[in-house]
C-alpha cells in the first residue's frame, strides 16, 4: 500500500473572455466611428441638397422677375401702339377739321364790324355773324374737349417751334420778335405743334 497524496488542485485561467471583452469594445468602437463617419456623410449630403435647392430658388426666383419685366415691357409697349394709334387717328380726323375753322374765321372777318351787332339796318349780316360766331364756338368747343387748341395771337413772342414767319416789317410801336400779324392761326392736340401759326414778325427798323 502507498500512502495517500494529496495533490492540491491546480486551476487554468483562459484569456479567451477577455479576448471576447477587447474584441466586443474595438467592434462597437469601430461601429461608433462606422455611425459617426455615416453621420459626417449624411450631413454633408444634407447641405449639398440644400444648396442645391436654395440655387434652384434662386434661378426660379431670377426667371419669374425677368418673365414679370418682360410682359410689363410687352404691356408698356402694347399701351404706347395703342395711345400713338388713337392719337394718329385724332390728330388725322382734326387736321381735316382746320380748314373748316379757318373758313369761320374768315368768314367772320369778312362782316365788317359796324354791321355785326347792327340788327336793324343790317339784320341779315348780324343775324348772319351770330350764326357762324356761334359754329366757331361750339367747333371750338368740340376741339378743346379732344385736346385741340388755338393759338398766336398779336404781341406773342415769335417762337420758331411754334409759328412760321412769312414776312418780317419793323413797327415802332411794337416790341421787336413778336408777332405783329397773324396770317393763320395754329392748332396744338395735347400740347403738341399739330399745325404751326403762320405770322409776321416785328423786326428792328
Amino acid at each position: 500500500m502507498f500512502p495517500s497524496l494529496h495533490v492540491q488542485g491546480i486551476r487554468y485561467f483562459s484569456d479567451e473572455k477577455a479576448d471576447d471583452g477587447a474584441s466586443k469594445g474595438s467592434t462597437r468602437a469601430t461601429e461608433n466611428d462606422a455611425e459617426k463617419e455615416e453621420e459626417i456623410s449624411s450631413d454633408d449630403t444634407s447641405y449639398a441638397k440644400i444648396e442645391e435647392l436654395e440655387k434652384q430658388v434662386k434661378d426660379l426666383k431670377d426667371q419669374l422677375l425677368r418673365s414679370l419685366a418682360e410682359q410689363e415691357n410687352i404691356r408698356g409697349i402694347a399701351r404706347r401702339d395703342v395711345e400713338s394709334a388713337r392719337s394718329y387717328a385724332v390728330s388725322s380726323f382734326a387736321k381735316s377739321l382746320l380748314d373748316t375753322s379757318d373758313n369761320l374765321t374768315r368768314a367772320m372777318e369778312a362782316v365788317p364790324t359796324e354791321y355785326r351787332k347792327d340788327t336793324e339796318k343790317h339784320p341779315v349780316l348780324a343775324t348772319l355773324y351770330e350764326g357762324i360766331q356761334m359754329t366757331d364756338t361750339g367747333l371750338g368747343k368740340a376741339f378743346a374737349k379732344n385736346g385741340l387748341k388755338k393759338f398766336a395771337e398779336v404781341g406773342d413772342k415769335f417762337d420758331p417751334n411754334m409759328h412760321d414767319a412769312l414776312f418780317e416789317y419793323p413797327d415802332p410801336e411794337k416790341e421787336v420778335g413778336t408777332i405783329g400779324q397773324v396770317m393763320k392761326v395754329g392748332f396744338t392736340l395735347n400740347e403738341r405743334v399739330l399745325r404751326p401759326a403762320e405770322v409776321g414778325v416785328i423786326k428792328s427798323p
